[in-house]
């Protein structure tokens, strides 16, 4: 298979930006030759990632009850144990959602990205990147019973992303389009450190893998975006390697029914920098000709940090390309302008 994307750098979704276009024009002028695509910034209530979904498609729905309301005296949760938490109303079987919000956003985000482009402000070549989370991401509130709960969210989520996938490739160009598959509870789930969750966690992420990405033309690139959290901080949990997300990354470029474009796989915490044992699970990687981006970018020490664990994930693959840990959703700063501009010194200056 034919690499489809080479670029040095992945933006993985959010940006320290006020609003869609600030994060567009913020990521064409700081980042448009290290990029093969542009997120929108995933600003406003995306802020807080699946906090959206709970939010805006879970909260609304009338089959849904809240059990516990946040704990946190602001309303707005600082860590996973002050969010909202959910369970199906009693005696229904069945849920549907209408509409996913997210995808609304999306459209209205592509028409801002296709006039900057009209107007040479983003390149012509970069693509219009979609981050969407994955089922057991969306759904991480329903928690007062989830072997009960999930299975009927799952079913309503699945149907929901299949109508929803349709109008969004409507609504966009194939050619234009990137989009990204966003887990970090799944990650947690495998792992084993979810108190909620029961057996069956790696069919919770196989099963979307093998019955959504399908979905996808072939036109479209598809990417994988695997790392442990960042709600409070990075990780949320911290793993003694990489061989979780290789088996995953493994399995879907293995199972998704299309080519897998690109992987993100999160890195480790800076004192691991130099920790063999954590990079070297990626000699089992079975990816053909996905593009690989490696979580290690950290903003606590720069380009130090990154050319010592890029050093160390060299003795185990050849080729990779870089990004963030996570997105920039709760990256330390006041200045956002400034936090990105570090980002893309601290990568040209290490591959350079």
């Amino acid at each position: 298979m034919t690499r489809r994307v080479d670029s040095e750098l992945l933006l993985v979704g959010s940006l320290p930006a006020d609003s869609t276009e600030a994060a567009f024009r913020a990521g064409a002028d700081l980042f448009g030759d290290l990029v093969f695509a542009l997120p929108d910034g995933e600003t406003g209530p995306r802020a807080a990632w699946v906090g959206y979904e709970r939010e805006h498609l879970a909260r609304p729905n009338p089959g849904v009850v809240v059990v516990e309301e946040t704990a946190s005296p602001t309303g707005i949760p600082r860590h996973a144990y002050e969010t909202p938490v959910f369970a199906v109303r009693e005696g229904v079987r069945e849920l549907h959602w209408d509409t996913w919000p997210r995808i609304d956003d999306a459209i209205a985000s592509y028409a801002v990205f296709r006039d900057l482009r009209e107007r040479g402000v983003i390149p012509s070549r970069l693509r219009f990147q979609v981050g969407l989370p994955f089922p057991s991401s969306a759904l991480n509130a329903f928690k007062a019973d989830f072997a009960r709960d999930y299975p009927i969210a799952e079913r309503a989520f699945e149907d929901l992303v299949r109508r929803e996938l349709a109008r969004l490739l409507d609504a966009i160009p194939v050619r234009d389009l990137a989009i990204q598959w966003d887990m970090a509870y799944e990650t947690q789930d495998i792992s084993g450190v979810l108190a909620w969750t029961p057996e069956g966690a790696w069919e919770r992420f196989a099963r979307p893998v093998r019955t959504l990405t399908r979905l996808i033309p072939e036109e479209v690139l598809v990417g994988y975006h695997l790392c442990y959290g960042t709600f409070p901080e990075w990780p949320m949990f911290e793993a003694h390697d990489m061989s979780t997300l290789v088996r995953m990354a493994n399995y879907a470029v293995a199972e998704s029914g299309r080519p897998v474009d690109w992987l993100h796989l999160a890195g480790p915490r800076y004192l691991r920098s130099e920790d063999r044992r954590f990079f070297r699970p990626l000699t089992d990687l079975e990816v053909d000709a996905t593009r690989v981006f490696l979580g290690i970018v950290l903003p606590i020490d720069g380009v130090p940090g990154l050319r010592r664990r890029r050093a160390t994930a060299s003795r185990y693959l050849d080729d990779f390309g870089v990004a963030m840990y996570c997105g920039f959703g709760r990256q330390p700063g006041l200045d956002g302008q400034q936090t990105m501009r570090e980002h893309r010194d601290t990568v040209r200056a290490t591959l350079g």
